[in-house]
């Protein structure tokens, strides 16, 4: 899992993905799942070798729950149960560490249920997948997967702000090779346009943290720990901050609010 300085506004959709995935459910779309799968299969990247490959390094005890949880969705006979062990599925491979596999079910369920949280959901593991993966494919696959499910997100509720703020961070995490500054400039738009929301100052710090600007960083920090106080994630980033400056009284404050929030 990622620490409290990474999550920034994903914390609340990866919130949602341990909540919702290992253990509720939502009212399904009622479309199939059966094509939703082949559409992910029938990509060039290949999830179904992406699952093939990460089947192949479980051990048996893996493979055997993993079974029964394939099983148990084959039983289900509704999509209302189809969905609800979808996400049992998407959070048995999270657990187990493959991200990507993970992401490719929440995918399939997001898909069925075509809401903004469940976009959100899936978007912010692949996300997560593609901050700890060194695969250059599976890297491309997990950056258009999470851009794809925040595109989503943002077409079915384009006024919560936290979705857009998650697709310019995968884009900070991924840069588009013919447009590197998207990050910053799709996060300036949303500054000029929600210059009240704390989630916004958190990304534009991420990205000064990124690329090594610090006193940058810790104004637009500031800020949105002005805005938005009770936010896990701003003391984190500020005490890093911080310490990088050499202001070891304001860091080690940060530092204690960070480990206590």
């Amino acid at each position: 899992m990622l620490n409290r300085a990474q999550y920034l506004t994903l914390f609340a959709a990866l919130f949602l993905f341990l909540a919702l995935y290992l253990g509720f459910s939502t009212t399904p779309s009622g479309q199939k799942i059966v094509e939703r799968s082949r559409a992910l299969q029938g990509e060039s990247t290949g999830f179904e070798q992406i699952q093939k490959d990460a089947r192949a390094h479980l051990n048996t005890a893996q493979i055997t729950a993993l079974d029964a949880l394939e099983q148990e969705l084959t039983a289900a006979g509704s999509d209302a149960d189809q969905i609800a062990v979808l996400k049992k599925i998407s959070g048995w491979w999270y657990q187990q560490g493959q991200m990507p596999v993970a992401g490719g079910v929440a995918e399939q369920v997001a898909e069925l249920e075509n809401t903004d949280t469940a976009w959100s959901v899936a978007g912010a593991t692949f996300y997560n997948a593609l901050r700890g993966e060194q695969n250059a494919v599976l890297r491309t696959f997990c950056g258009d997967h999470a851009i794809k499910a925040f595109e989503s997100a943002i077409s079915l509720n384009p006024e919560q702000v936290e979705h857009r703020v998650n697709l310019a961070l995968t884009y900070a995490e991924n840069p588009p090779k013919d447009n590197p500054m998207k990050a910053v400039l799709l996060l300036r738009e949303l500054e000029s346009k929600y210059p009240e929301n704390a989630a916004v100052y958190n990304a534009l710090g991420r990205l000064a943290i990124k690329t090594g600007q610090w006193e940058r960083a810790i104004q637009r920090l500031e800020k949105a720990m002005a805005l938005d106080p009770g936010n896990p994630n701003t003391p984190c980033l500020l005490a890093r901050a911080y310490e990088e400056t050499g202001n070891k009284a304001l860091a080690a404050t940060y530092s204690a609010r960070c480990q206590t929030q």
